[in-house]
C-alpha cells in the first residue's frame, strides 16, 4: 500500500509497486486518525509505503500546525495502523533533521534539526519508533523527479527569465533521483527495522548542482539570499547499510534526458 501516491517520490514508487493499492492525499488524509486507522485495517496490506509529507520548508515556518499534523503525527498514526495489521512501513525523512554543523552524517548521528520542517519530520520519526517494531525510516536529501516542483525545474526556468541565476554556494549536501529511490525501497523492505540514509552518490553545493543543469548559475552566499527557514550548512548523508546508489550526476542525466521525450 502507498500513501501519498500522487506526489514527486509516490508517483515513481507507483510505477515500482504497480500492483500496490495506491492513495492520493484525497483518499487518505493522514492527520485524521480515525481514518487511517480504519482504512489500514479494512485493506490489511503486508506493507505500508509513507510518502505523504509537507515538504514545503519555507511553509512550514508559516504554519506550524500543518507541518507538524502532516510529518509529526500523521507518521505516528500510519505507524499505529500498521502495528495493528501486523505490517511493515516504509517512511521518508529527510536530512534537515540534522543542524548542519558537521560534514557528514551517519545513521547513528542524533539530529537536531534548526527549522520547523525538520523539527516536524523528526517527529515523525520519533512516533513511528514509539507505535512501530518493523519500521524503515529513509531519510532522503535534495529530491528532484518529473512528477513534482522541484530544483531542477526550477533552475530551468529562471534559466530562461534571468540573464544570471544567484544560487547558494556555501550549502552542500546529495541530489537525489527520486526514480533510483523508487527502486532502492523495493530492496528496502527486506532490509532489518531501523534507520537508513539512501541518496544518489556525490556531494555537491546548491550552486555546483544548479551549473550541471543550466549555464549561467551565478554563485552567491546564504546571506546574500535570505529564506524564511534557517538551512544547514552541510546535510550530507552517509549510507553505511546498504549497498550505494549511482552518482548523481549520471541521475541527473537520465532525468534530463527523459523530460525531452
Amino acid at each position: 500500500m502507498i500513501i501519498g501516491a500522487g506526489g514527486m517520490l509516490g508517483t515513481d514508487l507507483c510505477k515500482v509497486f504497480p500492483d500496490a493499492v495506491q492513495l492520493t492525499r484525497k483518499e487518505l488524509d493522514i492527520t485524521k486518525r480515525d481514518e487511517v486507522v480504519q482504512t489500514i485495517g479494512q485493506i490489511n496490506p503486508d506493507v505500508v509505503i509513507n510518502a505523504a509529507a509537507y515538504t514545503d520548508v519555507d511553509g512550514c515556518e508559516d504554519d506550524e500546525y500543518l507541518a507538524f499534523a502532516v510529518n509529526g503525527h500523521g507518521p505516528g498514526y500510519v505507524a499505529e495502523a500498521c502495528s495493528n495489521a501486523g505490517a511493515k512501513m516504509v517512511h521518508f525523512s529527510t536530512d534537515y533533521v540534522f543542524d548542519g554543523s558537521k560534514d557528514e552524517y551517519s545513521e547513528g548521528d542524533e539530529p537536531d534539526p534548526i527549522n520547523l520542517y525538520g523539527q516536524s519530520k523528526l517527529m515523525g520519526e520519533q512516533k513511528i519508533i514509539e507505535n512501530l517494531n518493523d519500521y524503515r525510516v529513509i531519510r532522503i536529501s535534495w529530491l528532484f523527479g518529473s512528477n513534482g516542483k522541484n530544483f531542477v525545474e526550477t533552475m530551468l526556468r529562471l534559466s530562461e527569465e534571468l540573464d544570471n541565476v544567484k544560487v547558494v554556494n556555501d550549502q552542500f549536501g546529495k541530489p537525489t533521483y527520486t526514480v533510483d529511490l523508487a527502486h532502492k525501497t523495493r530492496e528496502m523492505i527486506d532490509l532489518g527495522p531501523g534507520i537508513y540514509h539512501i541518496t544518489n552518490e556525490g556531494v555537491c553545493s546548491w550552486y555546483e548542482f544548479a551549473s550541471e543543469i543550466i549555464d549561467n548559475a551565478v554563485p552567491c552566499t546564504s546571506d546574500e539570499f535570505p529564506r524564511k527557514a534557517k538551512r544547514p550548512k552541510y546535510s550530507v548523508l552517509t549510507n553505511t547499510k546498504t549497498s550505494p546508489m549511482r552518482d548523481w550526476k549520471e541521475a541527473l542525466d537520465d532525468y534530463l534526458k527523459e523530460r525531452k521525450t
